[in-house]
């Protein structure tokens, strides 16, 4: 920081006058900008920008004393109520904020893809290609599926979720009719919940999630047996008649 010039330094009413949008509060000091380049700080008392100050910038020409001003404007001080810093929307995007007729455009570079392949024409090729990613312009990225597959295994379709771990430790969906699984890389751990009448129908869910609605689960067992005693009478309070 140079030097402040001690007349634009001096020049507090001069600055202090620049501020027509209020009285300006008290000085709250200087600091020097340059050469003959002076900001001046004043106490804002505007209704809701309390910690602001007024700036007010003054300078003068070589070997005159005549102090002029070259801009006022209001910032915020250190303790000043300020909006959060700015987030791009792709930033501030939550699961679930995508609503109904919104579109949520994929950023080029978006490092959750990778580019795909051309088809071939080949029905029959194409058919098996399809999973690999043949046809489309861009596929999941290594890191995008890892990046999904720790998601879901963390939610509540995956092993800690409190329905799975009060189900019985067999009723698994690796080993449960309704369980479909994925295809490619997330085959051995997830796939997709197929009962109607289980909570997470049509959802993916990991290979060692669990439910009540297992196809597996079996009836409580049968009770044993007992003997069946004859049937007794109690001839007691029985009035004889005649």
């Amino acid at each position: 920081m140079s030097k402040a010039d001690q007349i634009c330094a001096d020049a507090v009413e001069v600055a202090r006058a620049a501020v027509t949008e209020e009285p300006a509060g008290d000085h709250l000091g200087f600091v020097s900008e340059g050469d003959r380049l002076v900001t001046h700080f004043f106490d804002c008392g505007l209704p809701g920008y309390r910690g602001w100050r007024w700036a007010v910038t003054v300078t003068r020409v070589p070997r005159s004393r005549h102090v002029t001003v070259c801009e006022t404007v209001l910032l915020p001080g250190p303790e000043a109520l300020v909006a959060p810093p700015w987030v791009p929307w792709q930033e501030r995007l939550q699961p679930g904020d995508l609503g109904v007729g919104d579109l949520l455009v994929t950023a080029p570079d978006d490092d959750r893809l990778v580019p795909g392949y051309q088809a071939s024409g080949d029905p029959a090729v194409d058919e098996l290609a399809w999973e690999l990613g043949l046809g489309r312009p861009r596929v999941m990225s290594r890191d995008g599926r890892s990046e999904a597959a720790q998601r879901w295994y963390d939610s509540e379709h995956g092993p800690q979720a409190p329905i799975s771990v009060a189900a019985p430790r067999t009723a698994r969906c690796r080993a449960c009719g309704f369980y479909l699984p994925l295809a490619g890389w997330l085959r051995p751990t997830f796939g997709v919940c197929g009962n109607l009448y289980a909570p997470d129908d049509g959802r993916v869910v990991s290979a060692d999630h669990g439910c009540g609605a297992h196809s597996e689960v079996l009836r409580e067992a049968t009770r044993p047996e007992v003997d069946e005693l004859g049937t007794v009478y109690d001839d007691g309070e029985v009035d004889p008649v005649g």
